[in-house]
């Protein structure tokens, strides 16, 4: 399989117009401060710049970025800054939902299994038996004073619907598969406008 076709999931590609009369060092000059940040080493090689992050910190503006290339390019249109970042977040967040499903596929089938087996002894005879509640009635003094009396025993089919809530539930992994979905979906989106904008802004400056 060519994983070129799924880099997409974890990788931000971009590019960034610049000044017609831009050269190679002012630009680097002024993205200097972007890579200038803890657990950030970065090299430049000629139109390129190659950066890698490790324990980056929480107020670094790509700390969701692991690693990543710019490069300078000349276009018939013009200059411009051409992008590639990795993100392990992002792939972790993408995996994440399909983790979470497949528990809940797992929860199910445990569920039907254990149901199946339950039914499978109450035929045969085999299943224990659940002790009877008593009912005790009500002494004259608790009468007199209005106390409720007791409950009858709960029928059999209330018995069965409190046996089914009680086997494993696929709802919580169907809800965290929910949440990091969610969390991809917005976090692939939100950070490929942040880190292009942030781009834009730094060659900009003046």
């Amino acid at each position: 399989m060519n994983l070129r076709f799924l880099e997409w999931i974890w990788h931000v590609r971009g590019s960034v117009a610049l000044p017609s009369d831009a050269s190679r060092d002012a630009v680097f000059d002024k993205l200097d401060p972007v890579f200038r940040q803890t657990g950030t080493s970065f090299d430049r090689v000629g139109d390129t710049l190659v950066f890698r992050k490790r324990d980056q910190a929480a107020q670094d503006k790509m700390s969701v970025f692991d690693e990543g290339v710019l490069t300078l390019e000349q276009r018939a249109s013009g200059p411009v800054l051409r992008y590639d970042l990795v993100s392990r977040a992002l792939l972790y967040c993408f995996l994440a939902p399909l983790l979470f499903l497949a528990v809940a596929q797992l929860t199910i089938l445990l569920s039907a299994h254990q149901k199946a087996v339950a039914e499978a002894a109450e035929k045969a005879g085999t299943a224990p038996k659940k002790p009877e509640k008593k009912v005790f009635p009500l002494n004259p003094i608790d009468k007199a004073l209005g106390a409720p009396a007791p409950e009858p025993p709960k029928k059999k089919g209330k018995d069965k619907k409190a046996d089914d809530a009680k086997l494993p539930s696929p709802t919580p992994a169907y809800v965290f598969a929910g949440i990091f979905a969610v969390l991809y979906v917005v976090g692939r989106i939100l950070e490929d406008r942040l880190v292009n904008a942030l781009f834009r802004k730094r060659v900009s400056a003046a």
